[in-house]
């Protein structure tokens, strides 16, 4: 399931959540379902991209991060395709009920929206790495996680709260969706030579680790910039304290930068990933206190 990644994908959410709360909306069904559903398309991804990998022969003996469950032979693949179907169902079960309860008064075209929303996270968990054209061996993963970790994540569910769209939102869904990017990216940049021999054209890939480390810190840097422009519209000075734990972020970055061995960027991905998702719950709790 790799559990490290979970928190990082309930960040959207509960920011989403914190803003809804703020602006005098709340409803723990939809935070609770929210919370269940984004977590089931993550671990559904996640059994999708062990098996994929492991499919292509790009989980081998030549790869750096943590072994995977397939690879090792802990797994069968035909287990492993069984609890992709599993989950893909629960997965849908969840949002189905989701979207019953937060269209509520929705249009019925919104609600069609969302009914195929659900149904492209599904496609999207399971064909980043299985199948012939998986988007993520053509460098696609890096604006996939952007748009459904954070746009989709934030937008979507603040939507379902309030029946309307923020544009103020979008700002806070770009700071989680590049942060989430820059999770990926660290990620490609550790397994940088063996995607490489395994036809996995990354965006580090493609534009070589050196390019990447520069683009990592765009990633991050942008990323800050817009939670510090969403921070700054709501005229409360006490909310930058929740930014505190950004510093974690910059020594990353410096770090990153000194990096020479990529076994080295496997810690960091949990820096980053537990750094969002404790900027998330800053956020949100000062987003409550002040509503």
């Amino acid at each position: 399931m790799r559990l490290r990644t979970l928190p990082l994908s309930l960040s959207g959410i509960i920011l989403g959540s914190g803003v809804a709360y703020h602006h005098g909306y709340w409803d723990l069904k939809i935070f609770l379902l929210a919370m269940a559903t984004t977590v089931l398309f993550q671990i559904l991804s996640n059994f999708a991209n062990d098996l994929g990998d492991s499919e292509k022969g790009t989980d081998n003996s030549n790869r750096i991060g943590p072994t995977r469950a397939v690879q090792s032979g802990v797994i069968s693949k035909r287990e492993m395709k069984v609890a992709v179907i599993i989950t893909g169902i629960l997965s849908l079960v969840s949002a189905s009920v989701l979207i019953y309860i937060g269209g509520q008064q929705m249009p019925i075209g919104i609600v069609w929206f969302y009914i195929g929303l659900a149904g492209l996270c599904i496609i999207a968990a399971i064909s980043y790495t299985v199948g012939k054209r998986a988007y993520g061996y053509h460098g696609m993963g890096d604006i996939m996680v952007f748009v459904f970790f954070g746009l989709v994540s934030v937008l979507g569910v603040y939507s379902l709260y309030t029946k309307t769209f923020s544009m103020e939102n979008v700002l806070l869904a770009v700071f989680v969706g590049l942060l989430s990017t820059g999770v990926l990216n660290l990620n490609n940049m550790r397994d940088y030579k063996n995607d490489a021999a395994s036809n996995k054209n990354t965006i580090v890939v493609k534009m070589g680790p050196n390019n990447a480390k520069f683009y990592h810190a765009l990633l991050i840097m942008i990323a800050l910039i817009s939670l510090a422009v969403f921070i700054n519209s709501f005229k409360k000075p006490e909310l930058f304290l929740s930014m505190i734990p950004g510093a974690l972020l910059l020594l990353h970055l410096r770090k990153v930068m000194q990096t020479t061995n990529p076994k080295d960027f496997d810690p960091e991905l949990k820096k980053v990933a537990l750094t969002t998702f404790a900027i998330a719950v800053f956020v949100t709790i000062g987003l409550i206190l002040t509503a």
